[in-house]
């Protein structure tokens, strides 16, 4: 077994040396499934993992379990989602940036002001889009097994509220390592820099950049407001985050046991919702009463320039369709 205190570097040299994280000795079907999340402990979807390790272990009589090493132990996703595609981690929860070039249906997810609510977001990752996005990774070496809501995400900055994208024009602001993202702040009217989310703290505190975007929760526990005090509700992402596994440790497992994932996967999405809705409050709460400064922006403003957007990314008949799947799952919020 791997204690959960072995350090980042001694977990990957075993990983590399293997092949896989597993251990002499160790059963490759029983051993502990490792996975991999940047987020710290307590995070709904840190919970989320945990529970469905839970459920694994009372299914299979404990011959399935999962250890989840939190707070980017293992490195940053971009990092951790390459070694998994290689096999050397077993499970990771990952942003969709990251995903975009090897798996490009997941771009749909991160189009700009492409949901119209939170319950139209929630019907596209549970419905007939999310599933054909998840299954477009099994020839990428990932076996997509879930989406976790991320919210909706805003814009945050430490000189000022964003109103128009003339607010935003020449501030530096953080984005996910994805060319969607990069042309998304552009267009937006803003100076789009790549950062992985560990650095952007200090890159505030320093001046390398002039703000970022996220959602409630990680805007309070990255403790980015801290510097940056203005967050402005744009809303102009709603995009989840994805639960994937390897596949070359998936396909070292008897069907029973793949099938047992699976639906502990899914089974781990109610729960990681509601402690997400739980969490979500709260952390506006917290940030409120801690003083940040928040402003509605004009939406009406932001998406004309983003509608280029659209047809850059979705330049295949199939993007294409499945962006018109999920524009129609959003008629009940019309």
């Amino acid at each position: 077994m791997i204690s959960p205190s072995l350090s980042r570097r001694g977990f990957l040299a075993a990983g590399a040396a293997a092949g896989t994280l597993t251990l002499t000795g160790c059963d490759e079907v029983s051993r502990p499934l490792f996975s991999a999340e940047t987020h710290p402990e307590g995070y709904p979807t840190v919970e989320a993992v945990k529970a469905m390790g839970r459920m694994l272990e009372e299914r299979t009589n404990g011959e399935l379990s999962i250890r989840v090493y939190a707070g980017g132990q293992l490195g940053s996703e971009n990092d951790t989602l390459e070694i998994t595609t290689f096999g050397g981690i077993d499970l990771n929860r990952v942003s969709l940036a990251p995903l975009n070039p090897i798996a490009p249906a997941t771009q749909v997810l991160n189009l700009p002001f492409l949901f119209k609510s939170i319950p139209h977001a929630r019907r596209t990752f549970d419905g007939v889009p999310g599933e054909v996005i998840l299954d477009s990774m099994m020839d990428k070496g990932l076996v997509g097994l879930c989406f976790y809501d991320s919210g909706a995400r805003h814009f945050y900055n430490t000189r000022g509220p964003v109103y128009t994208p003339d607010d935003l024009r020449g501030l530096k602001i953080r984005v996910p390592t994805s060319d969607l993202y990069v042309a998304m702040i552009a267009a937006a009217g803003g100076n789009p820099t790549p950062i992985p989310l560990g650095e952007v703290y200090q890159a505030l505190v320093q001046g390398v950049v002039d703000g970022a975007e996220n959602n409630w929760p990680s805007y309070e526990s990255t403790r980015h407001y801290e510097v940056a005090r203005y967050y402005s509700l744009s809303g102009h992402v709603m995009a989840p985050e994805a639960l994937v596994m390897s596949r070359r440790r998936w396909e070292k497992l008897p069907q029973s046991h793949q099938d047992t994932i699976r639906q502990a996967a899914k089974d781990s999405v109610p729960v990681m919702r509601a402690l997400w809705d739980k969490r979500e409050q709260e952390a506006e709460t917290r940030l409120l009463a801690a003083g940040i400064q928040v402003n509605k922006v004009d939406q009406s403003a932001f998406t004309a320039p983003m509608e280029p957007l659209w047809d850059r990314f979705m330049n295949t008949p199939f993007l294409q369709q499945l962006m018109a799947q999920v524009q129609a799952l959003g008629g009940a919020d019309a």
